[in-house]
């Protein structure tokens, strides 16, 4: 985890490099809360094999889609610039 101030806050936040590294979050998030896909199907109206999918780092995954289910579970998305 590392450390950045969002919204003048500091907040803890994890690098993504990749795929599976979201689909990572959104798995470990999901079962903290202990939801499982179908109810998140059922609440979102997002299919439990594109959830799956998300979760296995599939790289073809809508963005729009992933992003819309991590903020629903509780997560923020965002890009910062490096350097």
């Amino acid at each position: 985890m590392r450390t950045a101030i969002f919204g003048g806050a500091m907040k803890d936040y994890k690098k993504i490099n990749n795929t599976a590294d979201f689909g990572k979050m959104i798995r470990d998030k999901r079962k903290k809360l202990g939801y499982t896909q179908q109810y998140l199907c059922d609440v979102t109206g997002i299919s439990t094999s594109f959830i799956s999918d998300l979760e296995n780092g599939k790289e073809t995954a809508e963005l729009g889609k992933a992003i819309f289910l991590a903020n629903m579970l509780g997560l923020d998305v965002g890009l910062m610039e490096r350097g």
